[in-house]
């Protein structure tokens, strides 16, 4: 029978894997799917329907084995970057064992397909609504299908490159969906990348995304901007990482600098590697140490 249930997730997943191309959505490479399990943790996969999207979108869950008749759990949703898909947090790190961490009395971990989105709504392709299906779609469906506690004080994000920089935008656009952001190598810097010919290819996707150099909805999508106009009272509290031998450490540097004039509520860390799964890996029990102090959570 465990053979069977094995197979089955397999197919499921490999089945998504071939389904979801473009947009937020994306073209992945039919693999085996590994995700790294831990004890008193249990797996499932969804998939809905985004209106905003107009399409089915899957998700990946973690939660505690054993649940409490009746009991909310706050939740943490686990956005990955660009080219990777929603395995990538289960299958590269070992985030799965905070979703049964005795010090928070248990997380449901939801990791969200996210494409090569940045999670916004893409200027020039209006059918991308990216945000919108993760505001306005996931975190509803989440609540109807799992114990989620909910209101802010219950709600965390944490991504990871592309993941990172939205994590970011969220918190500075829409301070009352989360009390914590983690941001681990964020690509803080994306709005306000200059065209070059080398990466022509990166620079008309980012056009499409974000906008014209310049435009209202760049700049409406560009943390450096974002940050001088938001709320340092009302934003989460802000968690920032950088590999040391990443491209990404100096932007991140100098956004830290940013948080630290305005006086937000905000860590910034730095270790020893470069932009990938083993260096994040390595931020996650940092960021999650953090991230627990700041949720309101209920002991067992």
């Amino acid at each position: 029978m465990k053979k069977v249930q094995i197979v089955a997730s397999m197919l499921f997943s490999l089945g998504i894997a071939a389904l979801f191309t473009g947009g937020c959505r994306k073209a992945v490479q039919v693999a085996l799917d590994h995700p790294r399990l831990a004890a008193g943790v249990s797996k499932q996969d969804v998939i809905f329907f985004s209106t905003a999207l107009n399409r089915q979108m899957p998700y990946r869950v973690f939660l505690p084995s054993g649940l409490v008749p009746g009991q909310k759990l706050p939740v943490v949703y686990l956005l990955h970057g660009s080219g990777g898909s929603f395995w990538n947090w289960s299958n590269y790190s070992d985030v799965a064992r905070y979703a049964a961490i005795a010090e928070s009395g248990g997380l449901i971990l939801v990791m969200p397909e996210g494409g090569s989105s940045y999670y916004v709504n893409a200027a020039l392709k209006p059918e991308d609504r990216c945000e919108d299906y993760l505001v306005s779609d996931l975190i509803p469906d989440v609540q109807s299908r799992f114990p989620a506690a909910t209101g802010r004080e219950n709600r965390a994000i944490v991504g990871v490159s592309m993941g990172g920089y939205a994590a970011v935008k969220l918190a500075l656009s829409c301070p009352d969906l989360f009390a914590f952001a983690g941001a681990i190598s964020p690509a803080i810097d994306v709005p306000s990348r200059r065209f070059t010919v080398r990466r022509y290819g990166q620079w008309f996707r980012f056009r499409t995304i974000f906008g014209p150099m310049g435009s209202a909805t760049r700049q409406a999508d560009d943390p450096f901007l974002l940050v001088q106009s938001a709320d340092p009272v009302v934003t989460p509290y802000l968690y920032v990482t950088a590999g040391e031998q990443e491209a990404l450490l100096d932007p991140n540097r100098r956004f830290a600098s940013r948080l630290k004039d305005r006086h937000f509520a905000y860590e910034f860390h730095t270790k020893p590697g470069g932009h990938d799964w083993n260096e994040w890996d390595a931020q996650i029990p940092g960021c999650f140490d953090s991230l627990l102090q700041h949720l309101q959570l209920t002991k067992k």
